[in-house]
């Protein structure tokens, strides 16, 4: 099984953090942000993660290397000077992930999430991993059934937390699902995964894990010094 880190971002919200540094490559608690996903993707017998990049790309190679230090193989692919956006950069992506189900995973993120209890195989199109609504985000993104499977409209709604597992057919009209979008004409295509994410709410191809534990979107400078407090006086 293989991995996708969207690693490609601006981040924008960060700066000055960012000017120089990409954000996953920011620390928190000793490590780089994205070095807490490669541990446990590594931990899970993942041979082969791929890494999109486009701001500061040169930078992750030079502090990542070839991934042998964790017992990986890293693909970075390069976007240019400006990102696919998630589903752009999944579609590009493709060709290095091969034709089985992969695990995708947001490279500003932390959370205690243990990637084990993600399904090698999930019933539909994709499994995605919810967590409670942060204070940036109180309205969240979708519902969750009483079976498991992902609603656009709820009574309570819960957050993406950028970690799930797709199965390649997810971009199936990936096309018809964006429209005129855009970036969809260009090439290679840049588009949002959240018109895909719909799709496939609508054919009953979407579950999902709540997780009740401890996740945080590192998108400011508090944030991320919030988590690296946290990380440095745990126990």
């Amino acid at each position: 099984m293989k991995a996708l880190i969207f690693a490609a971002g601006f981040g924008e919200r960060m700066r000055p953090l960012t000017d120089h540094t990409p954000k996953p490559l920011l620390h928190a608690g000793g490590k780089m942000l994205i070095e807490w996903h490669l541990e446990k993707l590594a931990a899970l017998g993942i041979s082969d993660v791929v890494v999109n990049t486009s701001w500061l790309a040169e930078q992750f190679p030079l502090q990542l290397g070839d991934g042998s230090r964790w017992g990986l193989r890293l693909h970075f692919i390069h976007e240019g000077a400006r990102p696919l956006e998630t589903g752009g950069g999944m579609w590009n992506a493709r060709h290095l992930l091969g034709d089985a189900p992969f695990f995708v995973v947001n490279g500003d993120v932390w959370s205690d999430f243990d990637f084990a209890l993600l399904p090698r195989e999930p019933a539909g199109d994709a499994h995605l991993v919810l967590v409670d609504n942060p204070p940036q985000h109180p309205r969240g993104d979708f519902a969750l059934a009483d079976d498991g499977h992902v609603r656009m409209a709820g009574d309570e709604k819960l957050t993406y937390s950028g970690i799930g597992v797709y199965r390649p057919g997810f971009l199936d009209g990936w096309r018809d699902c964006v429209g005129d979008a855009d970036g969809a004409d260009e090439t290679p295509p840049r588009f949002r995964l959240l018109p895909l994410m719909k799709a496939a709410i609508a054919r009953d191809a979407m579950t999902a894990t709540h997780h009740h534990g401890r996740w945080t979107d590192v998108g400011t400078p508090e944030r991320l010094a919030a988590l690296d407090e946290e990380l440095n006086s745990a126990p």
